[in-house]
């Protein structure tokens, strides 16, 4: 499977247009055959893709638009910074984009570590350690908030006093969790998520799968049913060949989704189209 990620919303097109020139993307990667289509969680652009100043839309309420202008596409965030949401938020939006989707939507979650965005708006920035704590207990929150059970939930850091979450999700939403840190993240993906989300810029990460494999074995988790996802990026210079390559390689290691972000691409066809030659040769 491919996922298109939208990781920068400067287009040629300008700041005006962003809502026409989105709708249309997506309906594109749909048209072409892309099954997820995921937005970043920033308010600020990252270095390495644009100046910070570069257009940067909040992600789920981008996520409610898209979802208003796709049909099959899943949906969600790659991946929620844990630092900017409360716990019971983040399920009640999850679940409201679920509903209000068909089942299209699930929820790509991580520590978050931008702390230079945190500072800059103001949102409390806690030290590693807390931020795991964190992660964990909002994974807790939504699991519980996305079954019938109502009951309090005590945590460390959460307290919450019902857990009433009406109306419920339309299909169980798909729980990911973002990053390779082998001591915390990939154990949480282990004990929690359906998938993990690995970056491949550097090249085809099959030590972070090993590590992985032996946390599930920790836990006494079937490895197998924990899906692999990678994240590649494209640019200008990017070919159908040289993508189909990377794919093909991550394929053999055992990853099954590949998300694609694009630098410096200013027409989204062209991203969508790069993706589309790339699935026709893999």
């Amino acid at each position: 499977q491919f996922g298109l990620h939208i990781a920068d919303f400067t287009f040629d097109s300008g700041p005006a247009e962003l809502g026409p020139t989105l709708a249309r993307h997506v309906k594109h990667a749909e048209d072409a055959g892309i099954q997820r289509i995921t937005v970043m969680d920033h308010f600020w652009q990252l270095p390495g893709i644009g100046p910070f100043e570069h257009e940067m839309l909040e992600a789920y309420a981008t996520l409610g638009f898209l979802a208003a202008h796709t049909r099959k596409a899943m949906l969600h965030v790659l991946v929620t910074g844990v630092i900017y949401r409360h716990p019971a938020l983040l399920a009640k939006q999850v679940s409201t984009l679920n509903v209000l989707s068909g089942g299209r939507v699930g929820l790509g979650i991580g520590a978050g570590w931008n702390e230079q965005e945190c500072v800059g708006l103001g949102f409390p920035f806690s030290p590693v350690a807390q931020r795991f704590r964190e992660l964990e207990e909002t994974i807790q929150i939504c699991r519980q908030m996305w079954s019938e059970s109502e009951e309090p939930y005590d945590g460390a850091i959460w307290q919450l006093g019902r857990t009433l979450n009406s109306p419920q999700n339309v299909t169980k939403p798909m729980l990911m969790i973002g990053g390779g840190g082998e001591k915390k993240t990939l154990k949480l993906v282990a004990q929690y998520a359906d998938a993990c989300n690995l970056s491949a810029l550097a090249g085809v990460p099959t030590g972070k799968l090993d590590v992985l494999r032996a946390h599930c074995d920790d836990v006494g988790r079937d490895y197998d049913t924990v899906e692999k996802t990678a994240m590649i990026g494209v640019n200008p210079e990017s070919t159908v060949d040289g993508v189909a390559d990377q794919v093909r390689a991550l394929g053999e290691a055992g990853f099954t989704t590949t998300y694609v972000f694009s630098v410096g691409i200013r027409q989204p066809e062209k991203v969508v189209d790069l993706i589309a030659g790339v699935a026709a040769q893999v």
